[in-house]
Formats: structure tokens, sequence, C-alpha cells
């Protein structure tokens, strides 16, 4: 039997899947479902993106974060440095027409966290939520689709939604880093308050520009699916799990009477289970 690639850097692939499986339960529980060449090519990209989002989130640690600049400036160059994260990106990019300038752009959206400053306006908001988010979604274009040009819209939109979801389901939690992203101008036309998103239970005005917000994000999903009929097939029930669930944090959020300020809202693995039967049902549209 002859060696693939991702059976000869096997290592390094593992070691990014247990970065996915225990950073985002919804994205491992869903890209899980691809062919296994696949499934590993999306644990790399979102080892990558993990690594960059960390240094900034987790570490404020702007100067690694320009060193992992160079780092992808090198591999472009045709230099793979000696870390597993670009092993396992070096197969992917040998395997699959991947674009470049979505990994400059993901650095450039975490540079913008570092020097934060609140987006005043919806399309403030969509700009950064690109950079951070819609920049995932054209990475993976080349691996669940042979026509990835055809797609961009759809990945900008879903990448968006999930942005926004990651924003309403952790109010609180962001707050405490002195952070807001919800829209200035979106706050006072609600008569939201930055002391509002002190306060252990949400405001009846906070609740309405929380369901704006969630609105726009649901309306960003129901484009994004779009996206379906383009990708393989063997990629639909996996594409489409992964909107359902992270659509389905919406709904946590409103059935926990919005508690967003104090607690962060997930979806269990029984209610992933009891969505994925909607999802194969409604993956049959697209058959």
């Amino acid at each position: 039997m002859t060696t693939t690639k991702f059976q000869e850097y096997a290592a390094d692939f593992e070691a990014c899947r247990q970065i996915i499986k225990h950073a985002s339960k919804s994205f491992y529980a869903a890209f899980s479902q691809l062919p296994e060449e696949e499934a590993l090519s999306v644990y790399a990209v979102y080892a990558f993106c993990r690594q960059a989002d960390d240094l900034i989130d987790e570490n404020q640690d702007l100067a690694g974060l320009d060193a992992f600049e160079e780092q992808l400036r090198a591999f472009e160059d045709g230099q793979v440095p000696d870390q597993f994260i670009w092993r396992a990106l070096a197969v992917v990019f040998q395997h699959y027409p991947m674009n470049f300038q979505p990994f400059y752009d993901m650095i450039e959206g975490q540079r913008m966290d570092i020097a934060f400053s609140q987006p005043e306006t919806q399309d403030d908001l969509s700009h950064y939520a690109y950079h951070v988010a819609g920049t995932v979604g054209l990475m993976l274009l080349p691996i669940l689709s042979n026509q990835p040009d055809t797609c961009v819209s759809y990945a900008r939109d879903i990448g968006e939604a999930m942005q926004v979801t990651n924003i309403l389901r952790d109010i609180g939690e962001d707050r405490q880093k002195g952070r807001i992203y919800l829209p200035s101008d979106r706050m006072n036309s609600f008569g939201v308050s930055k002391k509002d998103l002190d306060q252990e239970m949400p405001t009846k005005n906070l609740i309405l520009l929380w369901e704006n917000q969630a609105k726009h994000a649901e309306n960003l999903y129901a484009r994004g699916l779009g996206i379906i009929p383009l990708v393989k097939a063997e990629a639909r029930l996996a594409l489409l799990s992964a909107i359902y669930y992270y659509r389905a944090i919406l709904d946590a959020c409103r059935q926990s009477d919005y508690q967003v300020l104090s607690k962060r809202q997930s979806i269990s693995a029984f209610e992933k289970a009891k969505l994925l039967v909607t999802v194969k049902a409604d993956l049959k549209k697209y058959s």
C-alpha cells in the first residue's frame, strides 16, 4: 500500500485534531464527519486559526503574532517551519489549491483585537467579522468545494453569522475583557448603555438589541445555505451540520432567558444528535 502524505504526517495531523476537539466541540462534531483527508485538512486549518487567535486573545502577544506572520511568509516562499501546524499545512497546500490571502487576513483580524475599538456600525462589525471568521470559510473552500471561486460570498456570510453568534453568546465574557463588539450606533438606538452590560441579567432594551443582531445572523445563515449545492457531495453533511450547530447557539441563548452576561450557553452532545436528524432530512433538498 502506498503511504500518503497524510499518513506520513499522521502525528502532526493528530496534534491538530486534538486542538479542534478541545477548542470547538461544535466544529469537531461537524467536520469529523468528512472523509479522512478532508477532515484532517480542516483540522490543520483550524489549528492555524486557533494559534493566531490564542496569541492575542489568551496571551496579548503581538510580537508572537508578528513572528507567526513571518513564518507564514516563509511558508509561502516554500520553507516549512519545523512545527506540527506548518508540517500539516504543507500537506494540505500540496493537496488542494489553497489561497494564502485569507491566512494573512486572519492575522490582520487578530491585530484588530490587540488595538481594539468598539465597532461603530454594522458595517464595521462586518469588516471585523470577515477578518476573524469569514477568512476561515475562505481557507476551507478549496478543501470542501471543487469550485471555490463560486462560493466566496456564501462563505463570508456563514463566517460573519458565526462570529455574530459568538459575540451574542459571549457579551458578558467579552465585557470582562474590556471589549464590546455590539455596534455603538445600535446600542444607542436601542437605548443600551455600557453599564447595562455589567449586570447579571439583561435589560429589556438589551434583549431587543440582542434579537436585532440575532436576526441579522439568522439572515446571514439563510443566505449562506446557498453554498451547500456548490460543495462536494461528501462535504455537505459536515458543512450543513456546522451551520445548524452554530445557529442553534442562538436558540440556546433564548431558552436561557438571554443569560449571556453571566453564563456561556452551548449545545450539548444530545442536542447535536437531535439536530443531526434534522440536518440529514434537510440535506435531501440538495441531493
